[in-house]
């Protein structure tokens, strides 16, 4: 116990400095360059803002790493409470940016919860999921742990963010697929949502022809006609929300990034323009880029939210493919050493914690860069430990902390669990 900094994951911890330094780096180039001419003053104030917060969240994971794994399982509950707490804090008193109300305000001090709340939210669901290591009585357990997700999701929705209420939906299958709580093919039919909307949006016809495959192939493979039937209501049910969703429940401006998703030059002077620009920034890269603050398409100010949501833009007009690779395979890296250290805990609740912080990163990852380069409609999610955001950084970086807590820590938590 006394030597558990013997046993800290210095490689994430480096991995986590130079992703936050890449990360400055862009964003000084995106508000300090010739680009600031074209940008609001608010804007330009980003990198000072955001070097401020990478020295506050340099001090936090300092705390967290110190702090007893013991003290972390036992405060989970609570801190998931404080979090919902603060969502619903926000619906009435929070301060609307970008179209979400997700922002609680003390004087000039903001916060964004929805961010916050990831920390707590996954913190809870690991440990209701380890409070049943015999498996036994695990339905309760599965539909606990799914309410626990939902909760903050639901409040998110309504403050009108869905794109980050998708991160904490992608919770619910990657933690109890770690949990091994529950069998494959059933994991397969939490997932068929997910693929089932998104060929909804690419093709109507090609979701309606994956739905009558993935339900056939299940009762072929199950060899039972029960599941089978449950595959197909599963899949076409997916279908007839994507499409009440489309036309009935999302809001304008939704509905135009994702029509925009799959044609954007029909759109290119509306909601296509985002991605059609985005394009343009990343392919004129090149291979080595053009250069710090040299980027033609981020200097002059034609990428939108270039600081924040298109950051990756900026990485791969100035730095190009190289730039784009290496920060790829940073993130790789930091997913892979995620996984490795809730693999290696030995204990159900740092391994799942774990599990649920690198599947956070990777939807993050994924649909952001995925939206960059057109493979995924406009949401309005930032790339981790890269994008201008205070909050976020914080919360990523709690995340990353508190796992190498109990990892490094895990003969402490596992006299504590017994």
């Amino acid at each position: 116990m006394r030597t558990w900094y013997k046993n800290l994951d210095w490689m994430t911890l480096l991995i986590w400095a130079l992703l936050v330094c890449a990360g400055l780096v862009a964003i000084y180039s995106a508000t300090h360059g010739p680009a600031r001419e074209f940008l609001l003053l608010s804007v330009q104030r980003n990198f000072n803002r955001q070097l401020t917060w990478f020295g506050i969240s340099a001090v936090l994971m300092l705390l967290i790493i110190l702090t007893p794994a013991r003290f972390i399982f036992r405060v989970s509950p609570l801190v998931y409470v404080v979090t919902v707490g603060l969502l619903v804090a926000a619906l009435f008193f929070g301060r609307e940016i970008n179209g979400a109300k997700s922002w609680l305000y003390i004087g000039p001090f903001g916060l964004q919860v929805s961010e916050l709340a990831k920390v707590g939210t996954v913190l809870l669901v690991a440990r209701v999921l380890s409070a049943n290591p015999a498996r036994e009585g695990k339905w309760g357990y599965l539909l606990l742990a799914g309410a626990t997700v939902m909760l903050p999701a639901a409040l998110i929705v309504l403050q009108n963010d869905a794109g980050t209420a998708l991160v904490f939906l992608a919770l619910i299958p990657v933690m109890l697929f770690w949990s091994g709580t529950i069998p494959l093919p059933w994991m397969a039919l939490l997932v068929t949502p997910i693929v089932v909307g998104y060929l909804y949006i690419v093709n109507p016809f090609l979701a309606a022809l994956f739905s009558l495959a993935f339900s056939v192939g299940m009762m072929f493979v199950m060899r039972s006609k029960v599941f089978g039937s449950l595959a197909g209501a599963f899949s076409f049910g997916t279908l007839i929300m994507a499409f009440i969703a489309l036309d009935k429940i999302l809001q304008p401006h939704q509905q135009g990034r994702i029509r925009a998703f799959a044609d954007p030059e029909k759109y290119r002077l509306t909601e296509g323009f985002h991605v059609i620009q985005a394009k343009a920034a990343i392919g004129s890269g090149g291979f080595f880029g053009k250069g710090f603050t040299n980027g033609t398409q981020t200097q002059l100010a034609y990428i939108p939210e270039q600081s924040t949501d298109f950051i990756f833009c900026v990485i791969g007009e100035e730095f190009g493919f190289v730039g784009a690779f290496v920060l790829l395979t940073l993130f790789g890296m930091l997913l892979i050493r995620m996984a490795t250290l809730g693999t290696s805990a030995g204990f159900v609740f740092p391994r799942l914690f774990a599990a649920g912080v690198t599947g956070i990163f990777l939807v993050h990852v994924l649909i952001n860069v995925g939206m960059t380069i057109g493979l995924m409609p406009v949401i309005g999610i930032p790339l981790p430990l890269i994008s201008y955001g205070g909050s976020a950084l914080l919360a990523n970086t709690a995340m990353i902390a508190i796992a190498l807590n109990l990892h490094a820590r895990r003969d402490e938590f596992a006299i504590y669990t017994g």
